[in-house]
């Protein structure tokens, strides 16, 4: 076999492959000064924390790699099957290398030098991520369970099993959720008392997963110049049947803004009566909502007493029983730690006609209901009113 070299190519080849790189070159430009939304197709959302811009950093790094890697192995595939390409005629092998100490130095060294170097990036993305200030401007406890958020909002220095100054909780399927103080920084605790969900806001370039029994934390400082907006997180953990409504939004406000919220929530939970504990009802509970006529005050003990559960997010009964025409006492036991829960009855046209106030466990506490006509009526978690719920049956 024949070891000749292979002729040249012609001069209309290399024409051609000069005109092919020229057209690439301009695709490219193209693309970028014109195509800028295809362009940012290949990055994330813009980042919306601290946090999230080191992360946008490392990627934008790691991305113009990987590129100019992808732009060099692919140009020399293009001028390798252009220049050595086989013509009409040509039969005869080439010279053969077998072994080239520059070559292997250059595909050995190089690539080392790159992993190294994304590690050692990373490694530093990685820490300054997951450090936590020693004196955060607020601290959080972001409760997941099936199916609903909760955030917890916690005194100055506490730990993530601290007694809440207030909670905001999410219904499922509505917006709200997580206000926030604009160019401060935050300190999230996140549990589930069920399964596994995860913490996602897409802007923030971030997910943490939030584990039963494992005590989860991050820090978070939203961009000051983004006081105003709203971003909208979700569960990024598939967790059951109700797991699409497991939605949430992060206000962002300004720290005065944020300030006066936080003030008027501080009043709002010294102005509501505590839960009961177990067995005992409230003194001075207000009516919590639409009881018909008649009927007594939330929280005011009156005649026999049904006792109702909730734990895990669900009821322990899914039947009840009542006299018509007298009033009673639903004592209603919240297991679920630092989730809202409530009791309401609906007649069967689907209107409320007893409103429980929701507080989270665990507690007690005694609902006082006013006579009901006889009927069949639906009792209800209004938070959970999918998983939580049954029948209430006045004769």
């Amino acid at each position: 076999m024949s070891s000749s070299p292979r002729t040249r190519p012609s001069s209309g080849s290399i024409l051609a492959g000069i005109v092919a790189a020229v057209v690439l070159v301009g695709l490219a430009v193209l693309l970028i000064l014109n195509g800028q939304a295809v362009l940012r197709s290949f990055f994330p959302p813009d980042p919306k924390t601290t946090q999230g811009h080191e992360i946008y950093d490392l990627y934008t790094i790691v991305f113009v790699i990987a590129a100019a890697i992808f732009f060099l192995v692919e140009g020399l595939i293009v001028w390798t099957v252009l220049r050595y390409r086989r013509k009409p005629g040509d039969d005869e092998l080439p010279p053969q290398t077998h072994g080239h100490n520059l070559a292997e130095v250059i595909w050995t060294v190089v690539p080392t030098i790159i992993v190294f170097f994304l590690f050692f990036i990373s490694w530093q993305t990685l820490n300054s991520v997951e450090a936590h200030a020693p004196k955060p401007n607020l601290i959080v406890r972001a409760v997941a369970a099936q199916f609903q958020w909760s955030f917890a909002y916690l005194p100055e220095g506490s730990a993530s099993d601290a007694k809440a100054l207030f909670t905001v909780s999410v219904p499922v399927g509505a917006d709200g959720g997580l206000t926030l103080p604009a160019g401060q920084t935050t300190h999230l605790y996140v549990s589930s008392p069920d399964v596994i969900h995860a913490f996602y806001v897409p802007q923030f370039l971030f997910k943490r997963d939030v584990i039963p029994g494992v005590n989860n934390q991050f820090d978070l400082t939203l961009d000051a110049s983004d006081a105003g907006q709203t971003f909208r997180g979700q569960c990024a953990e598939l967790c059951g049947i109700g797991h699409r409504a497991m939605l949430f939004e992060v206000h962002a406000l300004a720290p005065a803004e944020f300030e006066a919220w936080y003030q008027g929530k501080l009043a709002e939970a010294a102005a509501s009566p505590s839960p009961a504990p177990s067995g005992a009802a409230p003194s001075g509970a207000a009516p919590s909502g639409a009881a018909p006529s008649g009927a007594a005050p939330s929280g005011a003990a009156a005649g026999p007493t049904l006792d109702l559960v909730a734990q895990n997010v669900a009821f322990d009964k899914k039947d009840l029983s009542a006299a018509a025409s007298a009033p009673y006492t639903i004592h209603f036991e919240n297991r679920d730690a630092n989730i809202n829960h409530d009791v309401d009855i609906l007649d069967g046209s689907g209107k409320k006609v007893f409103d429980g106030q929701d507080f989270p466990g665990p507690a007690a506490k005694d609902y006082g209901v006013g006579p009901l006509p006889a009927g069949s009526y639906k009792f209800e978690c209004s938070i959970h009113p999918t998983l939580m719920f049954g029948t209430l049956t006045v004769q």
